[in-house]
């Protein structure tokens, strides 16, 4: 009970909230949406600059990430025609993945996309991408016809279907999207800062210096974890990104 006593858990709004610098409104989470948008534009640049035949080091790597939202995004969700796509989710995927994985980086220990603000904006942009496709693939009828009156369904569920539909395809969407990605990069930065806590408070007491492996060791597994989950999330945004545009582009599909 002493040492529950002593510790001292950061409020989740100073968590989550970083103070100006440089310029009004710069703060710790726009530094890392603009390292991470230079970070995947180097990445793409020294690839190119390196290009061999035999494609070796970041080379090697740029082009391992490309085959992978080619094969097992773009073709699996939109089919060849969606090849178009492939730089931007391409760049969506590497985006996502650099800012959060600055969740485990010395020092910084925080992923950008931990701010609704983040996720929010990229889900906007993905809103309206696919709603630009729908509107030019199948024209504003069609579009709108074709996602709020599915075919099949009796005329008379229309009157309880159409609106599902609209709140499920112009609404839920890009809020399932954004809560998605938020939800899961705050949970993981709020429990490595729990076991951080825990394992500094125990580290300065010495008679609890016996249990303090248990938290460090959870700490340890916990940041291995969150880097597998900056690479799940980043794929589970970009494939419903995928999903959703090809959606509109060919909605038989």
């Amino acid at each position: 009970m002493h040492l529950l006593a002593t510790l001292e858990f950061p409020p989740i709004g100073h968590l989550v909230e970083w103070k100006s610098f440089l310029l009004p409104g710069f703060n710790k989470v726009a530094l890392i949406c603009v390292v991470a948008t230079i970070l995947t534009l180097l990445l793409f640049r020294v690839a190119g600059r390196q290009a061999q035949l035999v494609p070796t080091g970041v080379q090697n790597i740029v082009e391992s990430i490309v085959e992978f939202v080619r094969e097992g995004i773009i073709m699996q969700t939109m089919g060849p025609e969606g090849l178009s796509w492939l730089p931007f989710l391409t760049s969506l995927f590497c985006f996502i993945f650099f800012a959060n994985i600055f969740e485990v980086i010395p020092f910084i220990q925080f992923p950008a996309p931990a701010r609704m603000a983040i996720p929010l904006s990229l889900a906007l942009l993905v809103w309206v991408l696919f709603n630009y496709m729908g509107i030019k693939s199948q024209g504003f009828v069609g579009y709108m016809k074709s996602s709020l009156f599915p075919p099949g369904v009796p005329k008379a569920l229309y009157l309880l279907v159409t609106p599902i539909e609209f709140l499920s395809t112009f609404l839920v969407r890009p809020f399932s999207l954004a809560v998605r990605l938020f939800a899961n990069e705050l949970a993981g930065h709020l429990l490595l800062v729990t076991f951080a806590v825990l394992s500094a408070a125990l580290f300065t007491k010495t008679f609890l210096v016996v249990i303090l492996p248990l938290p460090a060791v959870m700490l340890v597994l916990l940041t291995g974890f969150e880097v597998l989950v900056a690479v799940l999330q980043a794929f589970i945004f970009t494939i419903l990104t995928a999903v959703y545009i090809g959606g509109a582009m060919h909605p038989e599909h």
